[in-house]
């Protein structure tokens, strides 16, 4: 791997520094952590680039030493010692809309993947809706997807080309967490984000091994609104705009969540682990500022613990919390980026503190984690970086 020479290292700033420029930082309760920002600059070495439009990067941690490359178009490539393997594990690019924010958006691997070759993607189709669908591994190759494992578990229709979220991820729970933006447009016309009747503007939890009646999944029991009138059973959390790529600490389980914001602010929004229910405020709120200036009632809402201004950028993409070995300096810091800036910064969770805007040279799509905890960027424009010392 060759360093980025695009990756640039800025000086860092502390946290009462931060307001002048725009960033806000916000405390976030029973969170603890160690990170200090001005201990911290961001270093990456290039991994791979040639690739079309990449928007997320899985390991399999199976033990094959594979990570599963998703592009919008519609494939699905397998990278493997640092080469991308010629023939792609999956490709629906018949089958998908790509325009504007659509895409093949996400792979998520069953927790025993390992075993049973299971994996779910959540995808636009050519009308534009988004659909959840169940695969399994080819018996005869593990490379390749089986064409004919398709199906269909969960879809939605989508009113707008934009805000579709799209990210499938299992938690520790065992359950598929599948985050859905408010249906698109902007300043949610239709309502979704503090609508408890639909499954827009929320993070959704389902079981994907236990099917319900015609579902072809079923509802954990303790779901926040199972059996409440004018509420779908499937939502864990809402009051989000665009939850793009949230994660979950792989050791205490607490949840993460970047939300796209509209026409000022951009946020990163904590659960704790098991915290079901959660309003993230839109579109009462945009970050931790009052949207509906005639009815900005915040009561019970859950703000932020980080915001910035779009001084800094216009499009938030959320990351993990680093938990890996080799960057000392870095473990309990959230990395988060600017898809529009490139920016990138490190955040403590528990004081908001975050280091200044430190420049990423990429369009940052996503960010993924492998089965060591090291961290990686992945760039619209082609190409996955890995953070390093």
């Amino acid at each position: 791997m060759e360093n980025c020479s695009r990756v640039v290292r800025v000086l860092l700033v502390a946290l009462l520094a931060l307001p002048a420029v725009g960033l806000i930082g916000r405390p976030v309760s029973a969170q603890k952590s160690s990170f200090d920002p001005s201990a911290y600059t961001l270093q990456t070495a290039k991994v791979v680039d040639g690739l079309d439009a990449p928007l997320d990067l899985v390991d399999a941690n199976d033990g094959s030493g594979r990570m599963f490359i998703v592009e919008k178009g519609g494939r699905v490539l397998i990278l493997k010692d640092g080469q991308v393997q010629p023939d792609p594990f999956l490709d629906i690019s018949g089958q998908v809309s790509s325009s504007s924010e659509q895409g093949l958006l996400s792979i998520a691997l069953h927790p025993d993947f390992k075993t049973n070759g299971t994996f779910f993607i959540d995808y636009t189709d050519v009308d534009g809706n988004s659909r959840i669908e169940r695969w399994k591994v080819s018996k005869d190759n593990p490379d390749v997807a089986d064409p004919s494992s398709a199906e269909t578990i969960l879809s939605q229709d989508q009113p707008f080309p934009n805000h579709n979220g799209g990210l499938l991820l299992f938690g520790p729970d065992g359950y598929l967490y599948i985050g859905f933006g408010d249906g698109g447009s902007g300043g949610d016309p239709h309502g979704s984000g503090q609508n408890l009747n639909t499954l827009l503007g929320k993070i959704l939890r389902i079981d994907v091994d236990h099917a319900e009646g015609d579902q072809a999944y079923g509802i954990p029991k303790d779901n926040p609104f199972v059996g409440q009138d004018g509420a779908r059973g499937e939502i864990w959390a809402y009051g989000l705009r665009n939850p793009w790529r949230f994660s979950f600490d792989r050791e205490t389980g607490d949840l993460y969540i970047a939300d796209v914001g509209q026409g000022q602010y951009e946020e990163a929004d904590f659960a704790p682990a098991g915290k079901a229910g959660l309003n993230f405020g839109w579109v009462i709120m945009e970050g931790p500022h009052c949207y509906q200036q005639e009815n900005c009632d915040q009561t019970g809402l859950t703000m932020p613990f980080f915001s910035y201004t779009h001084d800094f950028g216009c499009s938030i993409t959320g990351g993990y919390l680093y938990r890996g070995k080799a960057i000392k300096e870095l473990v309990g810091g959230y990395l988060a980026a600017d898809y529009c800036s490139g920016n990138v910064w490190a955040v403590n969770p528990e004081t908001g503190e975050a280091t200044a805007p430190m420049q990423s040279g990429a369009s940052v799509s996503s960010f993924a984690e492998d089965a060591e905890g090291e961290l990686y960027l992945v760039d619209l424009n082609g190409a996955i970086y890995k953070i390093v010392p």
